[in-house]
């Protein structure tokens, strides 16, 4: 359970949703919240920091991080996600999401709630038609 718990617990994303907690605690905290939603938690982590076996930097780097990349965005979409209580690392791994657009989801949704129909995501700046 504790795999990849201090890769995300020093990571930028560990700093920017808990600035004012020290590393350990972040990293007991994601643990934690793996109990509650393991896939929300699991995609913070770098995939390569998972563990996928002793020679997996014995391959091409970018083919592994592209690979690993596209495991994660089909489980992803294969289970789906609740866009009321996703966060912008989850939401990012959606079709036709990017992170700046999963923010801005999350912006609007802080500052407007919850969204009670796919219609209002139309409202979401930068999210297209054609993504929803």
């Amino acid at each position: 359970m504790k795999l990849g718990a201090s890769v995300y617990s020093a990571s930028k994303l560990a700093t920017e949703e808990y600035p004012d907690i020290n590393v350990s605690i972040r990293g007991a905290i994601s643990i934690a919240r793996r109990l509650q939603d393991p896939l929300a938690e699991l995609v913070k982590i770098d995939p390569k920091a998972i563990g996928v076996g002793q020679y997996q930097h014995d391959v091409n780097q970018k083919v592994l991080n592209e690979s690993l990349t596209g495991v994660v965005e089909d489980a992803v979409n294969k289970v789906g996600v609740d866009v009321n209580i996703a966060t912008p690392s989850l939401l990012s791994y959606v079709s036709g999401v990017n992170s700046g657009i999963a923010k801005n989801i999350v912006k609007y949704r802080d500052e407007n709630g919850k969204f009670t129909n796919r219609k209002q995501l139309l409202k979401v700046p930068k999210l297209r038609k054609s993504s929803i």
